[in-house]
């Protein structure tokens, strides 16, 4: 594996801190402003809004520019955005600050998904992607629970600067190891209206809608995760870093062995991960207020949520692989409109006064549509006639002239 994919994987760990880390400081974050716990669960669903919109804005607004040049100017952007949100005086000023980090944390995102692939054979892509979403499982495991550390010990605007440091190590990476990309030319230069072709494909679609679903259906729990163990299970507020640490632990071995199986067993690795995500958050539904079983589901449901990332990465690079640029993006955004939806539908479980555990219910709900959805494109993929067969963006060009000439 090229170096340079370990060092959008070591950037990819302090965009993961950033978008992560308020799970474990909701309730420190919500004292500080003066708002419910739902109302600061909405900085979670602010910055994945960013994402969602951020993700194919800025794919097609830099897709003529150095790739290089673009991920630097992106990774700059996020750290100043998190020493916004470190002095933010308001929950409005805070909330705005997120959006506008997640819009460069996005735009990253997606570009750094294209390079990643581009410097990889066809058949290492889901590896490639393991690195990346490897940088999540980590922040998971180390930022995320030393974010809520430092919100209990130094407050919760000490973890935003903490973050901003991590993003200057990452710039520093990006500048001295990622390749210079020149600018494509002629035939190969990137045109946005031949890219936005990937959106007439229904895989395209439902590549987009299960990714959003099996997002949703996790972090839905997982945004909330931290007043599930202090108020249902009876856990002490100091052992919600060492459970967001199991979770982490859990989702790095699932990144690496979804991504070591998704390359040979692509739907085969997706049915699994999603299933298993729905029975552990049914289970965790019914046993939260055990603190043994809420702990020990929640490294489970760290495993099965990640296992199933790098598959879900690679298919939507399969299906819209003529336009690897807007495929990082729309996976970006699939993503974040799951994170979006997930933490908003568990806030309006919880004003309803159904309590956390129907939280959990509703992402094995989510879950179980995206075992549907996953179904149905892989029956429409085995009934297409020598469809997917994956191919260079370079290569589809060339099938399309040749379709148009005969």
């Amino acid at each position: 594996m090229p170096v340079a994919v370990y060092v959008l994987g070591l950037s990819v760990f302090a965009l993961g801190t950033s978008e992560f880390m308020l799970s474990g400081l909701l309730q420190p974050v919500a004292r500080d402003m003066g708002v419910s716990i739902p109302t600061a669960g909405l900085l979670v669903s602010a910055f994945a809004v960013g994402m969602v919109v951020g993700a194919p804005v800025l794919a097609a607004a830099t897709l003529r520019l150095p790739r290089r040049t673009t991920l630097i100017a992106l990774l700059a952007a996020f750290g100043l955005g998190q020493v916004a949100g470190a002095v933010a005086p308001s929950y409005g000023v805070l909330f705005t600050s997120r959006v506008v980090s997640a819009l460069a944390c996005a735009g990253f995102w997606a570009v750094g998904a294209a390079v990643a692939v581009s410097l990889v054979p066809v058949n290492a892509r889901a590896r490639a992607m393991a690195v990346m979403v490897g940088g999540l499982s980590i922040a998971n495991i180390a930022g995320v629970p030393a974010g809520a550390l430092l919100g209990q010990h130094a407050g919760w605007r000490a973890a935003f600067w903490a973050v901003a440091g991590l993003s200057a190590l990452g710039l520093v990476g990006v500048v001295a190891l990622v390749p210079r990309t020149e600018v494509p030319t002629g035939e190969d230069t990137p045109r946005l209206r031949n890219e936005l072709r990937i959106y007439r494909d229904r895989q395209v679609w439902l590549a987009l809608i299960s990714t959003a679903l099996n997002g949703g259906a996790v972090f839905c729990l997982f945004s909330y995760l931290a007043p599930l163990l202090t108020e249902v299970a009876g856990l002490a507020e100091s052992w919600v870093p060492t459970v967001l640490a199991l979770f982490g632990v859990g989702a790095l071995i699932g990144t690496a062995l979804g991504g070591r199986i998704a390359d040979a067993h692509l739907f085969g690795t997706m049915y699994v991960g999603i299933a298993a995500s729905a029975a552990v958050l049914a289970v965790l539904a019914l046993t939260a207020r055990y603190p043994v079983a809420a702990v020990t589901l929640a490294l489970l449901l760290g495993f099965t949520a990640f296992f199933t990332a790098p598959a879900l990465n690679a298919r939507m690079f399969n299906v819209a692989n003529a336009a690897p640029t807007l495929a990082g993006a729309t996976t970006t955004a699939a993503f974040n409109i799951g994170n979006t939806v997930g933490p908003w539908l568990g806030g309006l479980v919880i004003s309803a006064g159904w309590g956390y555990p129907a939280v959990a219910w509703t992402g094995a709900v989510m879950a179980t549509l995206a075992i549907g959805t996953t179904a149905l494109a892989s029956r429409i993929h085995q009934a297409e006639s020598g469809s997917r067969v994956v191919m260079g963006a370079t290569a589809a060009r060339d099938a399309e002239s040749a379709r148009a000439t005969h």
